[in-house]
């Protein structure tokens, strides 16, 4: 195949239910030129984030996708070339590289990354991934010692590492995730002071099972039902930081939790506060710093979940949707 050729992947049509394959289609383009002030890229890494489905519903704090594009997503990419002072050929960066082997964006709009081995790991835990489990659950969140964390999705991208991160700080840790593999691996390899698995669909029984002294710290990642088993067992002064709702992100929108919030909110003086990663960016040297020296002490275990080829990125994306992934998915290309 020739160089000149960018290989893409589209969204063709924006989809009303559940995600599928057929949505997609992989196309060809001519190479991409770098304009004054932007860099040509060579993508390496495309992050596969629940993210990615709720842009396709709409704008959020990103524009909308829009049928017949190519697919957004963030990436990790080596600069081919540069029409910017502030970067040359050869440096690493993150930026919203789209689903695509070659991509031209304003350097601007780029973060330029060090060099490290594994190159993964800019992506996971000093990636979006880290930086909002870092700074929801301390920022937001504000967990002190002897207090209870419960965070759902807990083996995905950001729960597993929000979880460690709270044992840092001397919490009990309750991590709710699909299945007993996963709440075996959470307890087993991650430290996870207890697992939940909401696929037993007993999940309110189980969790005050696990958080006997009731839940003052809840990262929610997923919304819905559990959202609603959480807040009633939410102690006085509780904190909810919201990351994410990814029960409500594909296909029809559940129509049940979280029911009595608002009642529950103030007779318990919670505090429910919904966050973006990029709001903390200005304290970002910080947090690497932290999470830096928690993964080379092995406080922190880094996951991930590596899959191989552009076509694939659909699937895969369709796989997190559902749950398959430990860690942060991604795919290599």
């Amino acid at each position: 195949m020739s160089a000149s050729v960018n290989r893409q992947i589209l969204l063709v049509e924006k989809p009303t239910g559940k995600l599928s394959v057929d949505h997609f289609k992989m196309s060809e383009a001519a190479m991409p030129v770098a304009k004054d002030g932007e860099a040509l890229l060579k993508v390496h890494y495309i992050s596969l984030d629940a993210a990615n489905r709720a842009w396709m519903h709409g704008a959020t704090y990103r524009s909308a996708v829009e049928a017949n594009t190519v697919m957004a997503g963030g990436g990790i990419a080596e600069v081919i070339a540069s029409n910017s002072p502030d970067l040359k050929a050869g440096d690493i960066v993150f930026g919203d590289t789209g689903w695509q082997q070659y991509a031209a964006v304003p350097a601007r709009h780029l973060n330029k990354l060090p060099r490290m081995e594994p190159m993964t790991h800019l992506l996971s835990v000093y990636g979006i991934a880290g930086l909002t489990a870092y700074f929801g659950l301390l920022q937001v969140g504000q967990p002190k010692q002897g207090e209870t964390v419960v965070v759902s999705a807990a083996a995905g991208s950001v729960g597993s590492i929000v979880g460690q991160i709270a044992k840092i700080k001397g919490c009990r840790v309750v991590g709710i995730a699909g299945g007993k593999d996963k709440c075996d691996w959470l307890v087993s390899e991650l430290g996870f002071d207890a697992a939940v698995d909401y696929k037993d669909g007993a999940t309110f029984k189980a969790l005050k099972a696990a958080a006997p002294k009731g839940i003052d710290v809840y990262f929610d990642n997923v919304g819905g039902d559990i959202l609603e088993a959480c807040i009633a067992q939410m102690n006085l002064r509780g904190r909810i930081a919201c990351c994410g709702a990814i029960s409500q992100y594909d296909g029809v929108p559940s129509a049940t939790g979280p029911r009595g919030v608002p009642g529950l909110i103030v007779v318990k003086r919670l505090r429910m506060e919904g966050f973006i990663v990029m709001d903390y960016m200005d304290q970002r040297d910080a947090a690497l710093k932290d999470l830096q020296g928690w993964v080379s002490s092995g406080q922190l275990k880094v996951q991930e979940d590596v899959i191989d080829g552009l076509d694939n990125t659909p699937r895969a994306l369709i796989g997190l949707l559902a749950g398959e992934n430990r860690g942060k998915r991604m795919i290599r290309l």
